[in-house]
Formats: C-alpha cells, structure tokens, sequence
C-alpha cells in the first residue's frame, strides 16, 4: 500500500532473508528425509517368505491385503491350492513364496 511512497517499507532485513533461507532449507530437508525414508523403510506386508502370506486383492476402495502367518497361512494355503477361485489363484504364488506348497 505505501511501496510507492516509501520504497524500503516492503523490503526485508537480512536476518528476516536469512530465517526465511533456513526455514527453507528446514523444510526441503524434512521433505526429502520423509521420501528417502518411504522409498526405503521395511514394509512388514511386502512379500510372502518365512511362513507368512500376503495377498493383494483388488476390491471396491482399491487394494485389500489377506496377511496369515503360521497356522493361519497353512490353512489358507491348504484351501487356496484347492480351491478355483479367484482369491484361491492369487494366493498360489504367494503360498509357494512362502514355502507352503501343498
């Protein structure tokens, strides 16, 4: 509003210039620390190995993840080399990753 009557009114100080570079700086480092660290972190439903199945299915939201370990996965193993449907066919692979062929 008064830039044209007083040229310095809207200009910053260096300490203003600086604790904006820093907040910056600040915030591009949380940025990509939260992006190395979703690209990297271990994902406990990722793959089928050591006894434990993961199924992605797709449903009516997106994707829905069937996760059994131990005697819950040699059961749903059991049933998915039996069975002819679809989630049975998904879970095959998975079962084999896993180790539990029937």
């Amino acid at each position: 509003m008064y830039a044209k009557t007083r040229p310095t009114a809207g200009s910053l100080t260096q300490k203003q210039k600086r604790l904006f570079a820093v907040i910056g700086v600040v915030i591009i480092l949380l940025l990509g620390g939260l992006g190395v660290w979703g690209a990297l972190a271990h994902d406990a439903y990722g793959t089928s190995a050591n006894g434990c199945v993961n199924v992605t299915l797709p449903s009516s939201t997106g994707g829905s993840t069937l996760h059994y370990c131990g005697s819950q996965a040699k059961a749903f193993c059991q049933s998915a080399f039996t069975g002819t449907d679809q989630v049975s066919l998904r879970a095959r692979p998975q079962c084999v990753l896993a180790g539990l062929k029937p």
